[in-house]
């Protein structure tokens, strides 16, 4: 007869998730997972495999539901252009308020392993093309309703915005001076008129 889990699976990811986005993929030892989530080693490995499967699925967890609410909330009918002016204060403001300084988790992984782990790396395009693929959209939208200058480029202003949202998270996880996110951010919206 089997033996049942002993603990909840989707629970102890979502621990693990927060413990590798306060901590990142190095600085989180297996011994810091058992701990943390509160699992024997031998079930922790039964359950999601090593350390390295259980940061790449944390790293699903945290792409599927961010991407989501940003994929939706670009998407929503009506003027588009104050959905991409929400999001990219948005990213302003949750940058400047982050207390912990954990910044986003794909731009933490882009940063500490997309250079050598390609699993991390599909996830972080994955990420980043999700978010330039609903940008761009939006902006597409934006110029057919007159939202924006007709001889705009929907996907080039996507990617400008794109590298500054991702920028915003650095820089609030490293030093988040308000003065300096809030102006960039007016800046990049600057560039859609």
């Amino acid at each position: 007869m089997a033996r049942t889990k002993e603990f909840d699976p989707d629970a102890a990811l979502e621990r693990a998730l927060e413990l590798f986005w306060e901590r990142g993929y190095e600085a989180t030892s297996t011994a810091d997972l058992v701990e943390h989530l509160g699992v024997a080693r031998a079930s922790l490995y039964a359950t999601f495999g090593g350390k390295h499967d259980l940061y790449v699925k944390a790293l699903d967890r945290y792409t599927e539901s961010r991407d989501r609410r940003v994929v939706e909330a670009l998407s929503q009918p009506g003027p588009a252009l104050p959905a991409v002016r929400a999001l990219v204060e948005a990213y302003a403001e949750e940058s400047v308020r982050d207390e912990r300084r954990r910044g986003c988790m794909v731009v933490n992984a882009a940063v500490e392993v997309m250079s050598r782990d390609r699993e991390a790396a599909r996830r972080v395009e994955a990420s980043w093309d999700t978010l330039e693929t609903a940008l761009t959209s939006a902006l597409t939208r934006a110029r057919a309703q007159g939202e924006i200058p007709a001889g705009r480029d929907p996907r080039a202003l996507a990617r400008l915005l794109l590298v500054v949202l991702q920028g915003m998270r650095v820089l609030g996880r490293a030093h988040p001076e308000p003065g300096r996110l809030r102006d960039a951010a007016e800046q990049a919206l600057a560039a859609l008129d």
